[in-house]
Parts: structure tokens; sequence; C-alpha cells
């Protein structure tokens, strides 16, 4: 999360350790059960577009977990019948099929197909796959991204086919999957959208993202939700952008050498690391505005993991509710000395 951040969806930090609850006995996308208000997701089909791993995953696997039928997409699968190759750009070993079998573990049942969303046949085709299983779509989160982005460098020194090919991955697979994807979705009235970000609408708004090229793809999603939330609402369907905080994606926890279990080590060397949060903790936000009867009065807003938390009563695998957005910009942003006390 924020500058500092290596590259993922927002990554922060934990707590010291003797302000942070102590960790469940759970993993991180799995988590132990958490409260939230609204009704079972059972008969609810949803596609979590981009769920190989991070904050995809934690997504489908909560909806999974609340009941609901979920198409996990990417292109990275360890199914040997994959005809296309095996391995993303990203080059690590988590898979759709995996995050399919979380998905059932949680409760619900995970349906893993390999989809790369530039390729609009591949798109159309997995629409076709779900009207014709589940005869209908209720839930999709572009999560889709698999970007690999050089940070810290001007346009002018940055590789312009790097740049493009970012902003393709994040801005063109949104557009071609909700394309195809919402005629299904608002053929059942109370469909939800939910665009998957790096950062609310109002901090990137006022901050320079790391890159030319990696701000203007996260703004350009924070701006596909509210375009979306404008066309969807006369159907009777809701869109919202969406952010972590400081996420612990496998990624993120390879960079820092931890683990879910042992991620406070962390702090030594990057204190502000106290705030971060599972991808479990958004993947509740997700199935708490999928769950919500009123979700419609979200339309079109850029909300984050811990701003809902507030508002529906979830909470992190280790019972907090950490508030990175506010943290950043009250905290890490001002130079102040790493302390999580009232932000988690």
């Amino acid at each position: 999360m924020g500058p500092s951040s290596p590259p993922e969806n927002p990554d922060s930090t934990p707590a010291p350790p003797d302000s942070t609850p102590a960790p469940a006995d759970s993993s991180p996308v799995t988590g132990s059960d958490s409260p939230v208000a609204g009704s079972d997701l059972a008969g609810r089909v949803a596609l979590v577009a981009g769920g190989t791993r991070g904050a995809g995953r934690g997504i489908a696997v909560q909806l999974g977990a609340a009941g609901a039928t979920v198409y996990v997409t990417g292109r990275t699968s360890g199914s040997e019948r994959s005809e296309r190759s095996e391995r993303s750009e990203m080059n690590r070993p988590e898979t759709i099929e995996e995050t399919a079998a979380l998905v059932d573990a949680a409760g619900g049942r995970g349906i893993a197909v390999q989809v790369d969303h530039l390729i609009p046949d591949q798109v159309s085709a997995l629409v076709a796959r779900i009207s014709s299983e589940q005869g209908a779509l209720h839930i999709l989160v572009n999560d889709i991204w698999g970007a690999e982005i050089e940070w810290n460098k001007p346009v002018w020194e940055s590789s312009l086919d790097t740049g493009l090919h970012t902003l393709r991955l994040a801005v063109d697979t949104h557009a071609i999957t909700s394309h195809f994807a919402l005629p299904l979705l608002i053929e059942t009235p109370g469909g939800l959208v939910v665009e998957m970000t790096d950062g609310t609408d109002e901090y990137n708004a006022a901050n320079y993202r790391v890159s030319f090229f990696y701000d203007l793809a996260k703004a350009s999603v924070n701006r596909m939700a509210f375009a979306l939330a404008h066309e969807l609402a006369p159907h009777d369907a809701t869109a919202v952008a969406l952010t972590p905080g400081w996420l612990r994606s496998e990624a993120m926890l390879q960079a820092h050498g931890v683990t879910e279990a042992t991620w406070r080590d962390a702090i030594a060397h990057a204190p502000h690391f106290a705030i971060s949060e599972s991808p479990a903790y958004v993947g509740r936000a997700v199935a708490a505005l999928a769950r919500d009867p009123e979700v419609a009065r979200w339309n079109g807003q850029s909300l984050s993991s811990g701003q809902l938390a507030q508002v529906y009563g979830f909470t992190d695998v280790d019972g907090s509710r950490p508030d990175a957005w506010r943290y950043l910009t009250e905290v890490q942003d001002r130079g102040l000395p790493a302390d999580v006390t009232g932000y988690r």
C-alpha cells in the first residue's frame, strides 16, 4: 500500500507485536467466521476474474464461505488438460485450481476456468459457459492485474512496451470482461460489480502513485466503477471500486521473507507493515456487499476494506479491523513513527 510498497495491490504493516491481536489459527484466505449483516449467498453465482492469488483468491474463498458458486479465472493453471501456458508472466506457483479447491473447502462451489481476459473470444466463451451452466450471474469481481511494472521511474525513463502492457492488463481486461459479462448480470435484479484497485479515489487523486503508468492504471479502474454505476443503475445493479489496504498477498509475504503465521516478524525491517491485512479481509468486504439488500447506497463509490469493516462489522482473521488508508494518510505519509493504535 502506498508509494513505498513493493509491486502489489495496497499492502500495509502489522502493528507492534504487543498491540496486535494474536493471529487466528487459520489460513490467510479462509480465516475464521466473522459476522456480517445480510442473508446467505447460497444460490448466488459469482465470477472472480483474476482469482489466482492475492485479493482475488481471498474474495473467491469468502464468497464461497457464504455459500456462493464461484467461477475463478486466471492464466495460471495446474490442470494437465490445460490447452494454454500453465503460468502467466507473473511466473508464480499459485493456480486457479488451488483457489477453486479453497472455495470448495470453505463451503461454496469453486469452478476454475483458464482465461486470458485480454482475449475477447475467451471471455465471451466463459460468459456463455456461465449462462449455460448456471443461467445467471449475480456478482462480477474485476480483479485482473498480473502486470510486471517499473517502479519510481518517470514516463520518459520507463519502457514504453512495459508501460502500455501494464495499461492493457489493468484496464483493457476489465473493459473486455464487463462488455461480455454485464448483459448476463443485468438479467437478474440486484447485481453487483466490484472493480478492484489500489487506493481510494480520494487518496489517488491527491497523491502520485509510484509511476506514470501505475498511477494512470489505478485511476482508470476507479473511474470505470463510476461509469459503470451510471450505466447499471437503471437495471437495478450496483458498481463500486474497492481497495484493500497493505495486502499480505503471497508475493508480499515472500518479498518480506515471512509467512502468514509469522508476518509480524517483518515489522522489524518495515515498521508500517503493522497495519497490513490478509486477503480474507477484503474478501469479507465483498461478501458483505453481496449480502447487503441495500447495497445500491454504495453505487459509484470508492470504498476500502477498512471502511466497510466499520460499517458491516466483519474482522480480519486475527479479530482486528485494520483501517490502512486512514493510517497511511494520518501516520505513514506524515513521516510519523509506526503506531497502529486506533487504526486496527
